[in-house]
């Protein structure tokens, strides 16, 4: 098992920003490490995605808003689904935890994600530091913060800050529909790669909201949290974002029994072969 995560680290490190060679750091350029991403997803073309791909799943080994302590284990049973996102919270596994089923899930082919639930500027920074210490390849959530971008630019990660007046655990989201728009245009023009947009979280109108904001961006947006029906899927697809997250539904058995047949389930949904 040691020969196996020394081979994915090493591995790991060949997708990152500061791979250490004989305890030299190999620069490797935000160009090349943007061009690997592509490769690994689908739906990436030039400036972001592709205008016609379907939403992709991204499972989230968390249950309400926290990872669960046997992430690993359900990984293991569910690696060979249709899925091919997979993420975590930022608590309460440790670093050295998270890592390595980081890296089994990289060696599984499968593209990373933090999701990391912070609203103020230092702990955005740490829940970056987590996620480059993981070699993983997208961070999402944090309020957006110019320092929290330059890290993940500095270390070959993808960004996407939630957007609106989010607070709490699990999150909540405020704001009119306008107000948030207008602060996901401002931020990508900063230069992140997507919003995280919490739009079933929204206090007011989660669907319209859902709506207009996929409409009026050009760039990736993940819906995130509370998609726990095939009514909500059904709104998804209509919506059609870059990626949507689903993580406590699962464990509530939300879209069937086990959770490899949930995972394949929704994946089927999505792209109607059900």
């Amino acid at each position: 098992m040691n020969v196996s995560i020394e081979r994915e680290q090493k591995q790991a490190c060949l997708n990152s920003a500061e791979c250490e060679k004989g305890g030299m750091k190999s620069n490797v350029s935000i160009e090349r490490e943007q061009k690997q991403a592509c490769l690994n997803s689908a739906e990436c073309e030039k400036g972001g995605m592709k205008s016609n791909s379907l939403p992709e799943l991204i499972v989230m080994l968390t249950w309400h808003d926290y990872t669960v302590e046997n992430a690993s284990e359900i990984f293991e049973e569910c690696k060979d689904t249709q899925a091919k996102y997979w993420g975590m919270k930022e608590h309460p596994l440790s670093t050295d935890k998270m890592r390595q089923l980081f890296l089994r899930m990289k060696e599984c082919g499968k593209t990373t994600f933090l999701e990391t639930v912070a609203y103020s500027e230092a702990e955005g920074l740490e829940g970056a530091r987590i996620a480059a210490d993981c070699c993983c390849d997208i961070l999402m959530g944090t309020h957006y913060f110019d320092s929290i971008r330059d890290f993940c630019n500095n270390h070959g990660m993808r960004y996407m800050p939630f957007v609106g007046n989010v607070t709490g655990r699990p999150s909540i989201l405020k704001g009119s529909t306008d107000d948030i728009i207008a602060e996901a245009k401002d931020i990508l023009a900063r230069g992140v790669y997507g919003i995280d947009l919490l739009g079933y979280r929204h206090v007011d109108n989660p669907v319209a909201l859902n709506n207009a904001l996929v409409r009026a961006l050009k760039s990736p947006v993940c819906i995130a949290g509370s998609i726990d029906s095939y009514a909500r899927l059904d709104e998804v697809r209509a919506a059609s974002p870059w990626a949507f997250t689903i993580g406590s539904a699962f464990f509530e058995k939300k879209f069937g029994e086990s959770f490899p047949e949930q995972i394949n389930n929704v994946c089927n949904y999505i792209s109607k072969v059900i």
